[in-house]
């Protein structure tokens, strides 16, 4: 059978890249891979050994492409990261910038980055499955994170590799999205010589083409076992994770002084956004009372990330609108940093723009302020409070190591922990569980669950998974795309 990547006793040469274990790893010929395990795990370090990224310290990574042409690693295996639904990694972009207007012109339109290919067969059925065509005039810029991700899906599958590695694939995918690439990725392991890697968090995600899989914990690397057995001796999920300590602090947590009361919370009437030709919302209204739990759903695309850039004002065009949060009408003399102290956000685009070099409890601290970076000293009373909140999310260990040392779902754990520590009247959570394996995601959710059950607090929450929603939800909006 043939050996298209194969690993014997792998050991990196630099020490902060190495597993715990020498990695043995061989995938033949045919078989399409899943890796998976708990956040920090180790599965991004095992794909950059397998990619070859690390040099090792005496046996190399052995592949056969066959029949690829090359046999070069870097012609024949190509790799989607995580934090590809956030857009390209460059260093120009800043959080808020998808929704500034003036700085959109200078940025690619998606046709511009998207590969030539001869096999318009390939192409045509791609642009269909992702609805490109829609999207070859917009900036990259403007795009959602759901589209980013179709966008990378599209222009990595017209390289036609021949190992197509992806981290969580299906996150930031509507349902019929999801559906529709898993049928496309069975189809073309099935029919063509592409083998595929999934890096998966969410290991209830694991499709039917899989053949095998590849757990991983604690930096080892597990043996290659069939996909139905690991499902069959896959651990259920606990009920709860958060405990009954923690969840009745977050109960008791006491009143801050100076917190917002009003019986409205959020009023949008009739907002309309439009970006050059195309309108992202049309004369919405939208209430939402003191103390409800909203969904906010909708198809990749539909306006939900933009809706939420008006209500915490990150977007200018939101100072146009007809909008009142807590009772306030925006642009009456409010002062937008006074109505960003009662809300705590996170969301991809927050993600993307808090890529910075600090230790993950000033990242935390920064929700005080509601800064990107922190450019205040803590006082003790801060430590205390950012310390109390990172127990709570199970990462109090990591408050001093660098943000971006931390795995992509560590990351978003940090995130999370500062969209709470100033315990805000309104939560605000597009797509919070982004990257987090099974546990992670049942623990986010007793804190949501758990938190909002406090008198005071209001919370908006987007997902495109329906099982990611707590169960205090009361109330939902959908939206639709605009034509």
């Amino acid at each position: 059978m043939q050996k298209v990547i194969q690993i014997i006793d792998g050991v990196t040469r630099h020490p902060a890249y190495r597993m715990q274990t020498p990695v043995n790893l061989c995938i033949e010929e045919g078989e399409q891979i899943a890796i998976v395990g708990p956040n920090a795990a180790g599965k991004s370090l095992l794909v950059d050994t397998i990619t070859g990224r690390y040099p090792l310290l005496m046996n190399e990574v052995s592949y056969d492409f066959t029949p690829s042409p090359s046999q070069m690693a870097c012609d024949n295996i190509k790799y989607i990261t995580f934090r590809d639904s956030y857009g390209e990694t460059d260093n120009t972009y800043y959080y808020q910038q998808r929704w500034n207007a003036h700085d959109i012109d200078d940025t690619p339109l998606v046709k511009d980055c998207l590969p030539q290919t001869a096999d318009t067969v390939l192409r045509d059925r791609l642009y269909a499955l992702f609805g490109i065509d829609e999207m070859l005039n917009k900036h990259m810029i403007l795009l959602s994170s759901g589209e980013l991700r179709k966008f990378q899906l599209t222009k990595t599958l017209l390289s036609h590799p021949r190992v197509l590695i992806m981290d969580n694939p299906f996150i930031g995918l509507d349902a019929a999205t999801r559906t529709l690439l898993r049928n496309l990725l069975s189809q073309l392991s099935e029919f063509t010589d592409l083998q595929i890697i999934l890096v998966l968090s969410k290991t209830d995600d694991i499709p039917e083409f899989i053949t095998h899989v590849i757990p991983v914990d604690n930096r080892i690397c597990g043996e290659k076992i069939p996909r139905e057995e690991y499902i069959a001796t896959r651990k259920p999920v606990p009920a709860h994770v958060l405990s009954s300590e923690k969840a009745e602090a977050i109960l008791h947590l006491p009143e801050k002084e100076g917190q917002y009361c009003s019986s409205h919370v959020i009023d949008l009437n009739k907002v309309s956004i439009r970006y050059g030709e195309r309108t992202i919302l049309k004369e919405l209204d939208w209430t939402v009372m003191n103390g409800e739990r909203w969904a906010l759903s909708g198809e990749n695309g539909a306006g939900k990330s933009t809706l939420l850039s008006l209500v915490c004002a990150d977007n200018p065009q939101s100072y146009a609108c007809d909008i009142t949060l807590f009772g306030r009408k925006r642009g009456s003399g409010e002062s937008i940093w006074e109505i960003k102290k009662h809300i705590g956000y996170v969301s991809p685009e927050m993600h993307r723009g808090y890529l910075k070099n600090l230790p993950a409890i000033s990242i935390v601290a920064s929700g005080l302020h509601d800064s990107i970076g922190l450019y205040r000293q803590m006082r003790p009373e801060d430590v205390d409070i950012c310390s109390w909140w990172m127990n709570i999310f199970g990462i109090e260990g990591l408050k001093d190591r660098s943000f971006l040392q931390l795995s992509s779902g560590e990351q978003r754990l940090v995130l999370l922990a500062r969209a709470f520590v100033k315990d805000p009247e309104l939560l605000i959570l597009d797509e919070p569980l982004h990257g987090l394996d099974q546990n992670n995601r049942r623990l986010v959710k007793d804190i949501i669950e758990a938190f909002c059950l406090r008198k005071n607090k209001t919370m908006v929450m987007v997902t495109h998974y329906e099982e990611e929603l707590p169960a205090v939800i009361d109330h939902r909006l959908f939206l639709k795309r605009q034509s």
